[in-house]
């Protein structure tokens, strides 16, 4: 199989269900930051310090999947079924938040991306994440998206921000605070 089919070469894609759009369109660009984002939860997946946590990152990048094969479908076209987000989707990433919480320090100051090079890359994943939060916002304001696929790019972001914190206290490294000057 061919992984190149010129289809795309005049600046036109294909969503699921046929229709052809600019690659430029908003609603690549967002599937295309889910797909972004998605690969950097790989990264975090990969750091050492998070061997453990490996299956639930895997499920989250498994969710991402999901919701870049809904923003890749036309809404008004696509008969194909898609696999969807559920409730309980949401539910994991907040108890894995609260579980996280109860060995973490109390938060006083606002959190700066940096630390040691793992924690970064958590940090990088959230700041992705938000922007693909973002664009599917925008999105929404003229195409169907199904609303928990904000609410799970929300309560992901969250999440990457805790996990951001508990990699730093699990590596034994100071979370770089911000030092505001007045």
């Amino acid at each position: 199989m061919k992984i190149y089919t010129k289809t795309g070469d005049k600046g036109l894609t294909s969503l699921i269900g046929g229709t052809r759009v600019p690659k430029s369109s908003l609603r690549i660009e967002c599937y295309g930051t889910v797909d972004e984002l998605n690969s950097h939860i790989g990264l975090v997946r990969d750091q050492e310090v998070n061997a453990g946590r490996r299956p639930l990152l895997k499920e989250i990048q498994d969710r991402l999947f999901t919701i870049g094969s809904a923003l890749a479908a036309d809404p008004e076209k696509s008969k194909m079924k898609l696999p969807d987000l559920h409730a309980a989707d949401v539910t994991l990433l907040e108890d894995e938040m609260d579980r996280l919480n109860l060995d973490l320090p109390e938060l006083r100051a606002f959190i700066l991306p940096g630390g040691h090079p793992a924690v970064s890359h958590a940090h990088v994943a959230r700041c992705v994440c938000r922007r693909a939060e973002r664009l599917v916002i925008h999105l929404a304001e003229d195409a169907f998206v199904a609303e928990l696929v904000v609410v799970y790019l929300n309560r992901l972001s969250d999440f990457l921000f805790v996990l951001s914190r508990a990699m730093a206290h699990e590596l034994g490294v100071e979370e770089v605070t911000w030092q505001a000057r007045l």
